[in-house]
C-alpha cells in the first residue's frame, strides 16, 4: 500500500533525523494496516472496516477475501461483527439499462484506513471516498465519466424505504431487527424510481458533462429514521468529507494512544497497533442520546445514564478482551457489565452471543462469569448482586449443550449430579434431541469450561456475603478432576458409567473439530484448559517435571497425518507448532504456563517464536479467526510483555515485551511502564527485574500495580537466566488443591 511505503520512507528520514517516531507527523493509528490478515489461512479473514472506535456503525466493503475482484456493494451499516449486512448501496453510470438490482462489481485501487475507505468500481469509472461517524457516514461518489449517474439503495431482507426531495430514509429487517436509516444527497435528484414502500428505490442526477460528484450523507439509528437523521444532522452538519477524516483520525489517536511503544521495528509497530485497533471493534455502545432498543424484548428503553453495549462473543473474548479493557477503558468496562445485567433481565438467561438482534448463544460454557469476575477482581462498579443472580440461575436452569439455549436436559441433571457431561463412544447414537448435529456434546470442553464459569459466580458469591453458594459454586470448580486420565495427562471423556471412552485418538477421536468430546481444537488443547486452577492441574500430573514434559512436548507433536489430511479434521487449528495452536483462542494462555512451574524462560523463548511467526505485517499475518478482538488482545499483551492468565484474578505473568519502552497511560492520570534494557530479537531472556526500583522475582505482578502507576523494569540477555523467578513465591497465585470453604 502506498501510505506504508511512504511511511516507511518518513520513519527512516526521522530515524537519522534522531527523532522519537510518535511525533506529530506519525500518530497511532498511522500504523494500523488494516489489511492484515484479509488473506486467511484456513477458515474467515479479517476485514478492512472502517468505524470509530466501539462505534455502532460499521463498514466494510462487500467482498470476502482481498483475492476476489468483485464487490456487491457498499452497505450502509454491519450489524455484528463480520456477521451480515444491511442496506446496500450501489453506484451506477452510463445508460439506464446498466442499472441491476444484483450486480457484482469489478474494483480497483482500493485503499483502507480506520477511519476512511476508498475505491475505484472500474467498469463505471466511479471513485468512491467514505468515512465514517459513530451513528453516520457519508460517501463521496465522483463519476469520472459523461452521461447519466445513478444510485441504487436496497434493503436486503424485508424493509421499506421512503423518499421526498433530496431524501432517502426507511429501513430494513436483519435478523428480526429495523435498522433504520436517513440520507440526504448534496444535490436535489431529478428522479427518484419506484413507490414509496418498496424495499428497492433507483436514484437518477441530471446526467454528467463531465467528471463530477455527488456527496450522499446519511444517519442509522435502532429507534427510528428521526433519531436517525438527528445523528447524521448531529455528527455530519455539512457535506464535508475531510472534516469527517479528520474527527475519525482525532477519535483514532485518542483510543490508541492510551498506549505507547518506543523500540521495536516498523513492521513491529505496525502490527501492534493494527491488532489495538481490532481490539476496538467490539462491544459496539448501541445508545443513542440516552435511549436504546433493548436486543431482546425490543422495546425502547432509557438508559439512565449508564451507556447500553452488546456484540460480543464471550468465547473468544473473555481471554484477554475484556481484560485489555478493564486497564484501558474501566469506565467502559463498568457498562458493558451492567449491559449483561440488563440483557439477563430482558431475556431470562445470561447471554453468550449478545447481539444488536439478541443472542445467537454458541459455543460451549456461559463465559459472562469469567468477565463479570475480572471485572470484579479488578475493581470495576457494576452490578454484582443482579450478575450473581443471572449466572446462578442460568447455569443451573439452562442446558449445557453447546450452541443451544433451552432448558436442562437428561445431560445436564446428569452433569449436576455426577459432576461430568457424559459422551458416547464412537458410532454410538445420540439419544438427546437437543445434541443432535454438527456440534454434538462436547464433553470435555463442557466440563472444563462449566467448571471455570462455577469458580468465578463462586468469586461474585463471596462479594455478596453469600457462603453456602460459594461454598457450593466452589466445590463445583473442581469438576474437571473427574475427567483427568493420569496415566495418559489427558482429559479424556467419560460415559454414563464413569468410564473412559475406549480405544481414543487424542488428535483424531471425535470428528471435525473434535466436537464429539472438545470443541475447534483436539484434546492436547484441553489439557490446559483449567485457567482458575494452574496450582491443582500441576498436582493432578504428579510433578512440575512432569507438567513440564507434557508442556514441552505439546509443541513438538506432530501432526501425524499429512497436513491436508489433518486440516480437513481440524480447520481451527491454524497457526500450528506442534500440537499447539495459536490461531484459536483456548490456547492462548498456554505459552505462559511455564511460569508456574518454575521455567519463565521458556515462557519468553516460546513468546517471542509465536510472535514472530504468526503476528506479521502483511495479508496473512493473522493466523486464525480474528474474532473481534479475541486473537489480537493476545498480541497487545505479549508485545507489552505480559499476559492475564487467570481473568477472575488481579494479576497478570510477566513474558517477553516486544518493545524497549510500553507506557500504558491510565484514564486515574497514572502511566504504568514496561522497560526492556538491552531488548532486541536475539535479547529476549529476562536476567534481572525491579518493580518501581526494588529487585523483583516474581513471574507475575498485580492489576493494583498497573492503576497505581510506576514502572516494571526487566533487563535482558541473549541467554536464559535459570535464576530468575524460579522459586515457590516467583509463582503466580492459583487456588491450588486445597479446596478452602467459607466458614
Amino acid at each position: 500500500m502506498k501510505r506504508f511505503s511512504l511511511l516507511t520512507i518518513a520513519a527512516a528520514t526521522m530515524l537519522l533525523a534522531g527523532c522519537d517516531l510518535m511525533t506529530e507527523k506519525t500518530q497511532p493509528v498511522d500504523y494500523v494496516n488494516n489489511r492484515i490478515g484479509n488473506i486467511s489461512h484456513l477458515l474467515v479473514p479479517t476485514y478492512p472496516t472502517a468505524h470509530l472506535p466501539n462505534s455502532m456503525l460499521r463498514m466494510n466493503p462487500g467482498h470476502e477475501e482481498f483475492t476476489t475482484d468483485r464487490m456487491s456493494g457498499l452497505p450502509l451499516n454491519v450489524p455484528s461483527h463480520r456477521q451480515g449486512t444491511v442496506l446496500t448501496m450501489m453506484p451506477f453510470a452510463g445508460d439506464e439499462s446498466v442499472i441491476k438490482p444484483h450486480f457484482g462489481y469489478r474494483y480497483d485501487q482500493e485503499k483502507t484506513e480506520p477511519y476512511r475507505y476508498s475505491v475505484l468500481l472500474d467498469d463505471f469509472m466511479i471513485a468512491v471516498d467514505y468515512a465514517p461517524a459513530a451513528h453516520s457516514a457519508i460517501f463521496s461518489l465522483t463519476y469520472e465519466q459523461t452521461g447519466g449517474r445513478y444510485l441504487q439503495i436496497r434493503s436486503n431482507d424485508h424493509g421499506e424505504l421512503y423518499s421526498k426531495d433530496n431524501a432517502l430514509w426507511g429501513w430494513e429487517n436483519y435478523d428480526g431487527t429495523k435498522h433504520y436509516f436517513y440520507m440526504e444527497f448534496d444535490q436535489a435528484p431529478e428522479k427518484v424510481s419506484g413507490k414509496d414502500g418498496d424495499r428497492t428505490r433507483y436514484v437518477s442526477f441530471a446526467p454528467s458533462t463531465g467528471p463530477s460528484t455527488v456527496n450522499v450523507r446519511y444517519g442509522i439509528s435502532y429507534i427510528d429514521e428521526e433519531q436517525a437523521k438527528k445523528h447524521m444532522l448531529n455528527e455530519i452538519p455539512e457535506y464535508d468529507i475531510e472534516a469527517v477524516v479528520e474527527a475519525g483520525r482525532k477519535a483514532w489517536n485518542k483510543a490508541l494512544g492510551k498506549i505507547r511503544v518506543e523500540g521495536g521495528t516498523e513492521d513491529e509497530r505496525t502490527t501492534f497497533y493494527t491488532a489495538l485497533y481490532r481490539c476496538h471493534e467490539r462491544m459496539i455502545n448501541i445508545s443513542e442520546e440516552g435511549r436504546y432498543r433493548g436486543p431482546f424484548d425490543k422495546q425502547i428503553h432509557d438508559d439512565e445514564g449508564i451507556a447500553f453495549w452488546t456484540d460480543d462473543w464471550v468465547w473468544d473474548t473473555y481471554h484477554a478482551l475484556h481484560p485489555l479493557h478493564c486497564i484501558l477503558n474501566p469506565a467502559a468496562e463498568s457498562e458493558k457489565m451492567n449491559s449483561f445485567v440488563r440483557m439477563w433481565r430482558e431475556a431470562g438467561w445470561m447471554p453468550t452471543f449478545p447481539a444488536v438482534c439478541g443472542d445467537s448463544h454458541r459455543m460451549n460454557g456461559n463465559h459472562a462469569a469469567v468477565v463479570f469476575a475480572d471485572a470484579l477482581a479488578k475493581g470495576i462498579d457494576f452490578d454484582v448482586e443482579g450478575a450473581f443472580e443471572g449466572m446462578k440461575h442460568t447455569v443451573l436452569n439452562e442446558t449445557m449443550i453447546p450452541w443451544t439455549l433451552g432448558p436442562n436436559t437428561e445431560l445436564d441433571e446428569f452433569y449436576h449430579a455426577n459432576g461430568w457431561f457424559p459422551a458416547l463412544h464412537p458410532g454410538e447414537q445420540e439419544w438427546v434431541k437437543q445434541a443432535e448435529g454438527f456440534e454434538q456434546r462436547q464433553a470435555v470442553a463442557v466440563t472444563l469450561a462449566a467448571s471455570y464459569d462455577d469458580w468465578c459466580i463462586a468469586q461474585l458469591a463471596k462479594e455478596l456475603g453469600k457462603k453456602d453458594d460459594y461454598n457450593f459454586f466452589l466445590k463445583r470448580s473442581f469438576n474437571y478432576r473427574n475427567l483427568f486420565n493420569k496415566e495418559t495427562g489427558f482429559f479424556h471423556p467419560k460415559d454414563a458409567k464413569g468410564e473412559f471412552i475406549q480405544p481414543f485418538d487424542y488428535i483424531f477421536s471425535g470428528g471435525i473439530g473434535s466436537r464429539a468430546y472438545y470443541d475447534e481444537n483436539n484434546a492436547w488443547t484441553y489439557i490446559w484448559d483449567v485457567h482458575h486452577n494452574i496450582g491443582d492441574l500441576i498436582a493432578l500430573f504428579g510433578s512440575t517435571e512432569r507438567f513440564v514434559e507434557k508442556l514441552d512436548q505439546l509443541f513438538v507433536e506432530g501432526l501425524h497425518r499429512s497436513k491436508w489430511q489433518y486440516y480437513a479434521v481440524h480447520p481451527d487449528s491454524s497457526g500450528n507448532v506442534g500440537q499447539y495452536v495459536m490461531g484459536n483462542e483456548p490456547s492462548c494462555h498456554i505459552p505462559y504456563l511455564y511460569c508456574y512451574a518454575g521455567e519463565p524462560w521458556k515462557t519468553q523463548k516460546r513468546i517471542r517464536m509465536l510472535m514472530e511467526a504468526w503476528f506479521r505485517n502483511d495479508l496473512m499475518g493473522n493466523c486464525g479467526d480474528e474474532d473481534g478482538g479475541g486473537m489480537s488482545a493476545f498480541y497487545v499483551f505479549s508485545a507489552m510483555g505480559f499476559y492475564p492468565v487467570t481473568a477472575g484474578l488481579p494479576y497478570y505473568v510477566i513474558g517477553s515485551p516486544l518493545f524497549d519502552k510500553v507506557s500504558i497511560d491510565l484514564d486515574n492520570g497514572k502511566t504504568f511502564t514496561v522497560v526492556a534494557k538491552n531488548n532486541s530479537a536475539d535479547n529476549k531472556y529476562i536476567q534481572s527485574v525491579t518493580l518501581n526500583g526494588k529487585p523483583y522475582n516474581k513471574t507475575y505482578f498485580s492489576h493494583e500495580d498497573i492503576v497505581s502507576g510506576g514502572t516494571l523494569e526487566l533487563v535482558m540477555g541473549n541467554r536464559p537466566c535459570k535464576t530468575w523467578g524460579v522459586g515457590a513465591d516467583a509463582v503466580p497465585p492459583s487456588q491450588g488443591s486445597a479446596l478452602t470453604l467459607m466458614e
